[in-house]
């Protein structure tokens, strides 16, 4: 085809060299920029699922600490936060506040230094803080006090049992550099929101299984559950637009019709093309 233009051409592509590259193209920061971005997208994927929330509903917040220097632009934080269907992706120093620490004593370790005070700190243990303890070890390495008899008492990481459990609504996913906190406590507007994500998705699976080209105008019709109904309603702008459909209207459904459950909620609906 292309000698048929070309004459000097090579009969074939798998006789032409390999394009040298362009160095001068590469963007370093560009590349750098990405690869936390995909870490990140990682790590709240793997929230999402640990949470049982499925990716069309909607998250309002999610936080993040990383070791990196440098933040990332808001162009970047945009494309998390489209990955992730979260409405705010916020960027901390410090997310223990999403955790809830406890700490008991490392008997092999504290045993043979502090024999005789083994009481007293697992006292000391069980009345600290746990977040600002852990913050504590992070900072200055070891927690330290004295004990009633004047012994001055370090703690190392390596002299503690420590037990780390999530806070209620919050679900917490890390490695080595960077650590996520996805906000799983939902807003009535959050629910709704992930109602209509739902339907929207139900009707264009709809309009591939009825043959419908996707230029093809249709009209929606549906009935059955009161919650769904109020939902169509705020959003039928949203769903009109999203399944070029225009007209939905609540009656009895016509044309290619199916049954759904969504979250929990009972709609038939009904795909026309118009």
């Amino acid at each position: 085809m292309i000698r048929s233009v070309d004459p000097a051409a090579k009969e074939s592509v798998h006789l032409c060299s390999f394009p040298v590259c362009d160095e001068t193209k590469i963007d370093a920061d560009l590349e750098k920029s990405m690869d936390e971005v995909l870490n990140i997208v990682i790590l709240g994927r793997a929230a999402r699922n640990a949470s049982g929330l499925k990716n069309r509903q909607p998250i309002g917040s999610m936080f993040v600490r990383t070791d990196k220097e440098e933040k990332l632009a808001p162009f970047y934080i945009d494309i998390i936060e489209d990955e992730l269907n979260v409405k705010k992706v916020e960027f901390r120093d410090d997310v223990s506040d999403f955790t809830a620490y406890t700490f008991k004593p490392q008997l092999k370790t504290l045993g043979p230094k502090y024999g005789k005070n083994l009481g007293v700190i697992r006292k000391y243990l069980s009345e600290i803080d746990g977040s600002n303890a852990m913050n504590e070890l992070n900072t200055v390495g070891m927690l330290k006090f004295t004990a009633p008899d004047g012994t001055a008492i370090e703690l190392g990481k390596d002299d503690l049992l420590i037990d780390a459990a999530q806070k209620g609504g919050f679900v917490t996913e890390e490695d080595v550099h960077t650590t996520v906190v996805l906000d799983t406590n939902l807003s009535e507007e959050l629910v709704r929101e992930g109602y209509m994500r739902e339907i929207v998705s139900k009707v264009q699976t709809m309009r591939k299984e009825a043959g419908f080209e996707v230029t093809d105008h249709i009209m929606v019709t549906y009935e059955g559950s009161s919650v769904l109904y109020d939902v169509i309603d705020a959003y039928r702008d949203s769903i009109s637009h999203d399944c070029l459909a225009d007209r939905v209207e609540q009656t009895t459904p016509s044309g290619y019709t199916k049954s759904w459950e969504i979250n929990g909620e009972i709609l038939e609906i009904g795909v026309q093309k118009l």
